[in-house]
């Protein structure tokens, strides 16, 4: 056997042979729940070991009051809405951004904040908003989007921000889970600094997990062998990519051009400094700056529970919604749209009885902590 398949062997081992205390592992990266449900590792899992999802996906956390603010420009104010595909259906209080296009309003589908930048060279005549969502990851590229539109003198580039952090979702999710599989692509942006701390000070328990099978079990593999030794820990199971100090220069460029802010979860509620919102010298690019929004009433369809979800607080197939009613063709909760939500994953792997987990070119990844 070779070493890859010896050390995949024994992570599957030390997963499928527990027989422990039950054990609460919460995933917080819709990345991780959908290759967790692709690789078929739920199907390992004994009876004592629960997998819930957490409020990972950026686009399934954002409040229903940002889409309407998103319609509210678009269709009121005659901006020019950029925004990433999946947030074209994400249902706002009385429609989603595609019907609100069907209507008149002018919204166009990028694949980066660059992309925006550049649409709104080419269309001088227009005000663009681009539609900044997400954590970590992809706040630095929502920066370099700002500097380059003032680098370039644009007066017509703006940003409408819902841009978050996970340190305030890690704390306010703590007693859902006893630890976490924390996100491999946010932690190769912040570092593994501020794990340590919540570890230390918190007593919150946790691994780095990179995103192959290999790195997922063991990820697992490593949670379930801390645990039982009763003392809180912090892991990264994920060295090939994550750092102690993360990536200095994105951090730079977040900091540079944006400040902490209380933020709206959807589920979750509002968090204080949880938030990024662009800093007041570059108040001409923030689109609540430049447009008097006006204070809406947003509300989402009672009986989705989508808020719940997030929170680990049930799954999707308790939700009376849930492939009835919203499906990913016509989806009534957020985390129906987004290909990182869980109810999209639920739905789409939910006839998934079994799946082979191997891989002919494993990555060893965090291997070396099984």
């Amino acid at each position: 056997m070779s070493p890859q398949k010896s050390i995949q062997s024994k992570a599957r081992q030390i997963i499928t042979s527990y027989h422990g205390p039950r054990l609460r592992i919460m995933e917080v990266c819709g990345t991780h729940t959908h290759e967790i449900f692709r690789l078929g590792l739920r199907q390992l899992l004994p009876p004592g070991i629960d997998l819930i999802s957490g409020p990972g996906c950026p686009v399934c956390v954002t409040p229903i009051r940002f889409i309407d603010e998103a319609i509210y420009l678009a269709c009121s104010e005659h901006v020019t809405i950029c925004t990433f595909g999946d947030l074209v259906r994400v249902p706002g209080t009385n429609m989603n951004l595609g019907e609100a296009r069907a209507k008149g309003a002018r919204v166009q589908v990028v694949y980066t904040p660059l992309d925006a930048v550049t649409y709104a060279q080419k269309h001088s005549d227009e005000r663009i908003v681009f539609l900044s969502v997400g954590f970590e990851t992809t706040t630095p590229a929502s920066c370099l989007a700002v500097r380059r539109a003032k680098n370039a003198g644009l007066k017509n580039f703006m940003l409408l921000t819902a841009n978050k952090t996970m340190d305030a979702a890690y704390l306010a999710m703590a007693k859902s889970c006893d630890a976490y599989l924390y996100p491999g692509h946010v932690c190769a942006i912040t570092g593994t600094r501020k794990l340590h701390m919540l570890a230390e000070k918190n007593g919150i328990s946790g691994a780095v997990a990179g995103f192959t099978a290999s790195e997922l079990l063991t990820a697992l593999a490593v949670i379930i062998k801390n645990v039982q030794k009763n003392r809180p820990f912090l892991i990264n199971a994920y060295p090939r990519v994550v750092r102690e100090e993360g990536n200095p220069a994105a951090q730079n460029l977040t900091s540079t051009y944006m400040q902490p802010c209380d933020a709206e979860w959807r589920g979750l509620g509002t968090m204080t400094r949880s938030g990024m919102e662009l800093r007041p010298e570059y108040a001409a690019f923030d689109a609540r700056r430049r447009f008097a929004i006006p204070d809406l009433i947003s509300h989402a369809n009672p009986a989705c529970r989508c808020g719940d979800i997030l929170q680990g607080r049930c799954q999707p197939t308790d939700c009376p919604l849930y492939g009835k009613v919203c499906t990913p063709d016509h989806p009534v909760g957020a985390c129906m749209v987004s290909r990182e939500g869980t109810c999209s994953a639920y739905y789409q792997y939910s006839s998934v009885a079994s799946c082979d987990t191997s891989e002919p070119n494993m990555n060893h990844g965090g291997n070396a902590y099984v």
